[in-house]
């Protein structure tokens, strides 16, 4: 049967007719797995074969079909495929949202929702309906008040102080029913109690009957971007419920975040034209950079083995140890340095050194966590590394044991998730609290660099550092790489995180030991500490 060409309800004018037929050749060939000959086409769309001929011929030196000179049929070419691909790569809120709103749906039977940011509104973007024929059904375009809704809530609790502080001094808070929240100092309590916890609640407080629970999405930048949500009736989703299922949507919503490209600008992306090299002198292994408290930065000499400290006053050299350093932790005023077989308190005002007690053995690397205690990763006498924390009499309680060696290790203050890099297959392990189950999150490839030192960020992601990669990379917690900085120097070691003037640097020791002289001449910041403005 002939399907009629050019003849698109769309009201498009006369020039555009040859395009139709075009698109007309492309979707009977898309439709065609097996692919189409001229005269096929021609037969199907009603054209002259002369016509089918330009048409193919335009479309084949384009790349959007090519030519099966076997079965002499034509199908569609790689350039729709690469197409295709890229409209995915990045996708916009509502794509990206997409499968996990129908996940969420599937998994309870009420509604999912996605909603953005309009003014001191949020409006829907997309629905998928519930399974129960009593169910909410908000409409796409409905605008709704902030304060009362658990879209609202949530992208209100992910936005920085000020400018979250700013939409509560301003919105009206209209009671839309007896529940619901009119008081500025109680709005402002449960954005705290939701940017805990991940996840706002409506409790009838836009509607009687129906309650809700939504998440922030957030994308890798820490931009929010909108919130999903799940709502019904409230006598099927009682608080107890939504509850358990508050960081379900929580853990979708960062899905969702994960896909969705940043928004700010490419100039604000740091580069290695912005990375800039720290006064003072050169180490032949940087590592282990910590900040404490008052913003002074300590860091390694790793192989010479040194202690420095960067202040207001310039980078000095405060104390030398007696075995290559393994580790640097904060605790309280003082420093803890780790070396391989023991550690050492260095104390504030003056006060002369002390050891501490410490396990037995050798150890790999070492980090504090935001309580104060020290985490600690020894080498295992049948090979592979043991993964704790160090008690106050020197033991290592076990969490974790794995069977490859651990070059660095990490703690996100947020949850208390360790991280460590195993440099010999370039994986990065994430390990949760109270689980025993270990998780790689990512494999960095031999040709990208060696895996260094990490640093969690307070977006949901993890920073490392590549050895002979000239770089440091993000990966997000699908273990996808969403962030490359290069460096004017091959060999990065480690990093930290520091806050200046309410904005965040990045702290990256490098190497000068392994760097072949002939590559001194193009990279000679090499073993400095370089820093990087995000």
């Amino acid at each position: 049967m002939a399907i009629p060409s050019g003849k698109h309800p769309s009201g498009a004018g006369e020039g555009t007719g040859a395009l139709e037929k075009a698109l007309d050749v492309l979707e009977a060939i898309g439709r065609s797995p097996q692919g189409m000959s001229q005269a096929g086409l021609a037969e199907r769309l009603a054209l002259p074969r002369t016509t089918v001929y330009r048409l193919l011929a335009t479309l084949v030196a384009r790349g959007l079909v090519r030519r099966d000179p076997q079965r002499k049929v034509y199908c569609l070419g790689i350039r729709c495929y690469e197409m295709a691909r890229q409209s995915f790569a990045v996708p916009d809120l509502v794509a990206a949202a997409a499968m996990e709103l129908r996940t969420l749906r599937d998994l309870t039977g009420e509604t999912t929702y996605l909603a953005r940011l309009d003014g001191r509104e949020v409006i829907s973007l997309e629905r998928c309906d519930g399974a129960h024929t009593k169910r909410s059904a908000a409409s796409l375009g409905d605008r709704k008040p902030l304060h009362c809704t658990s879209q609202g809530k949530a992208i209100l609790s992910a936005m920085p102080d000020d400018e979250r502080d700013a939409i509560v001094r301003d919105i009206v808070l209209r009671p839309m029913t007896a529940l619901t929240i009119t008081d500025r100092r109680r709005l402002q309590a449960e954005l705290r109690i939701t940017r805990a916890r991940g996840y706002a609640i409506d409790d009838e407080e836009i509607v009687l009957g129906v309650r809700c629970v939504g998440a922030p999405v957030v994308d890798s930048a820490g931009d929010v971007r909108g919130a999903i949500s799940v709502a019904g009736p409230a006598w099927r989703l009682t608080r107890a419920r939504l509850e358990l299922l508050g960081p379900e949507v929580a853990e979708a919503a960062r899905r969702i975040g994960a896909q969705l490209a940043p928004q700010r600008p490419a100039s604000a992306d740091a580069s290695e034209s912005s990375v800039q090299a720290v006064p003072g002198n050169w180490a032949f292994q940087g590592g282990h950079p910590v900040v404490a408290a008052d913003g002074r930065v300590f860091w390694a000499d790793v192989l010479a083995p040194t202690v420095r400290c960067l202040g207001e006053d310039g980078d000095k050299e405060i104390f030398t140890a007696d075995a290559p350093i393994a580790g640097l932790a904060v605790r309280g005023d003082g420093l803890v340095v780790v070396h391989e077989h023991g550690a050492t308190l260095l104390q504030a005002a003056g006060a002369p050194p002390a050891a501490l007690p410490w396990p037995a053995g050798t150890t790999l690397a070492a980090c504090g966590d935001a309580r104060g205690g020290i985490w600690a990763a020894m080498s295992l006498p049948e090979s592979g590394t043991a993964i704790g924390q160090v008690q106050e009499d020197g033991r290592l309680q076990v969490h974790w044991r794995i069977g490859e060696p651990v070059a660095s290790l990490a703690v996100r203050d947020a949850d208390g998730a360790v991280f460590a890099t195993a440099p010999h297959s370039g994986t990065i392990f994430l390990f949760a609290p109270g689980q025993s189950v270990v998780r790689r999150l990512a494999t960095v490839p031999r040709g990208s660099g060696r895996l260094g030192g990490l640093a969690p960020d307070g977006q949901g992601g993890i920073w490392a550092a590549l050895c002979d990669g000239w770089s440091v990379v993000r990966f997000t917690m699908e273990g996808q790489l969403d962030r490359v900085i290069g460096l004017p120097v091959p060999c990065a070691t480690d990093i930290a995180f520091r806050t200046r003037g309410g904005h965040q640097e990045l702290l990256i020791t490098t190497q000068r030991q392994s760097v072949p002289l002939d590559a001194l001449a193009t990279a000679p910041l090499s073993g400095r500490m370089l820093l990087a403005a995000l």
